[in-house]
């Protein structure tokens, strides 16, 4: 049958188990990131939310009565991949306007930004901190069925020293407002990491640096030792984790890439000698080279604070031009947009950004699905092929040509189930 499905069929599909009958997936062409090119008129099977293979296979047969999603002018992609967002922030609520709701707005909140997330074509993200085990909870309503969004890979609460950029830092000490993983020394880490892990962490996120958006820090400023974030890096391996670290400043950046840190976060004055460490240490750089355009236009108008506004205007073009650089060096790049400091469904447009500061179209997409997978160390994402799950976006044209097409893909697919779109 071809694909003609109303919206309380795709719902009842996307229920976990419902989808019984293989599935075919045709297009005008796919992108083979792995390779670098298109493959013209695929033919995709899929069997229980996998891959099992392409027409330019030998191919499995299909079984009879098998459910065809016929997408005919598009252009297949592999479902895209965030490796940085924070699902339960909204930016329209900047410095002290977050205090008028109660905790659990936020946790409301982030139903909504996965579900805009999932539409924008971003079918994996990484939640890189969240308050309150939100992104955990969330992860597992969504695996259970119960909410639409995204694969989640969520880190719960990123921490940092005493008086880190992860730390609370708004409020005087009549208020007593910490982070409940702050961590002052390598035992202290070792055990802040053990205890996210225990409670649903799949990735632990290490403040090594200060930021944009907390009140006194500077992003220059190392604020994790290297025995601190080494200790960080060791525990987590010892748990099967990686280590993402948030590090703008040079030194903090290096230390971290030496202690074994597998993603740096932001690297925004990452000078030459750190450039050559990432390469040696074979570190991926996720640069959030966007949403320095929405702060400012918005920030101001969200109720961001001038301190924050003046760090983020010090930071942005500087940022840019070592995403060129390291670029242009050869180290290894992952998308990452940090949805949350912009709105949540625009995490698409990096993309022309990322090609106006120096990637073809090509790099940029392979950043966000086969690079972001090897970065994951997940062998079951961010390429259409066996074995892999079948999450894919589908466009109207060429991205390779025109990489905006992929800031709002026409039809969304995940685990072989149609989550947004409809057909031509």
């Amino acid at each position: 049958m071809t694909w003609r499905i109303a919206p309380l069929c795709m719902a009842l599909l996307a229920w976990p188990g419902a989808q019984a009958a293989d599935v075919i997936i045709t297009a005008d062409r796919l992108l083979d990131v792995r390779a670098g090119r298109m493959i013209a008129n695929p033919e995709i099977l899929v069997r229980d939310g996998r891959v099992v293979s392409l027409k330019r296979d030998a191919g499995t047969p299909a079984a009879a009565g098998a459910t065809r999603i016929a997408l005919p002018g598009m252009t297949l992609v592999p479902g895209l991949i965030d490796m940085h967002v924070h699902l339960d922030s909204d930016p329209t609520y900047g410095g002290y306007s977050y205090l008028e709701y109660n905790d659990r707005f936020w946790s409301a909140l982030s139903v909504a930004h996965a579900g805009k997330t999932l539409d924008a074509g971003f079918t994996t993200v990484r939640n890189v901190g969240a308050s309150d085990w939100n992104d955990v909870g969330l992860s597992q309503a969504i695996a259970a069925g119960k909410v639409r969004g995204p694969r989640i890979i969520p880190a719960a609460w990123s921490f940092g020293p005493t008086g880190s950029h992860c730390d609370s830092t708004y409020f005087p000490p009549s208020m007593e407002e910490k982070n409940p993983y702050t961590a002052d020394g390598p035992e202290e880490v070792r055990k802040s990491v053990r205890a996210l892990r225990k409670y649903g962490a799949q990735v632990i996120k290490v403040c090594a640096t200060g930021g944009v958006f907390s009140r006194n820090t500077e992003p220059g400023q190392q604020q994790m030792s290297y025995a601190e974030l080494r200790a960080a890096v060791e525990e987590a391996a010892q748990w099967g984790l990686k280590v993402a670290a948030h590090a703008h400043g040079a030194a903090g950046i290096k230390d971290a890439i030496r202690a074994g840190v597998t993603t740096i976060e932001h690297a925004s004055l990452i000078d030459d000698e750190g450039i050559a460490l990432a390469k040696k240490h074979g570190a991926w750089l996720s640069m959030d080279i966007y949403n320095g355009d929405y702060t400012a236009l918005e920030g101001k108008k969200n109720g961001v604070l001038e301190d924050n506004l003046r760090k983020d205007r010090e930071v942005t073009e500087i940022q840019r031009q070592n995403f060129k650089r390291a670029h242009a060096a050869g180290v290894k790049m992952v998308y990452g947009t940090d949805a949350g400091v912009h709105p949540h469904g625009g995490n698409g447009k990096q993309f022309a950004v990322m090609v106006k500061y120096g990637m073809t179209p090509l790099q940029a997409i392979q950043s966000a699905t086969i690079n972001a997978a090897e970065a994951l160390a997940r062998k079951d994402l961010g390429v259409v092929e066996a074995g892999r799950f079948a999450d894919m976006v589908a466009v109207k044209g060429d991205p390779t040509a025109d990489v905006r097409l992929l800031e709002a893909p026409a039809v969304v697919i995940q685990g072989g189930v149609v989550v947004k779109g409809s057909a031509p």
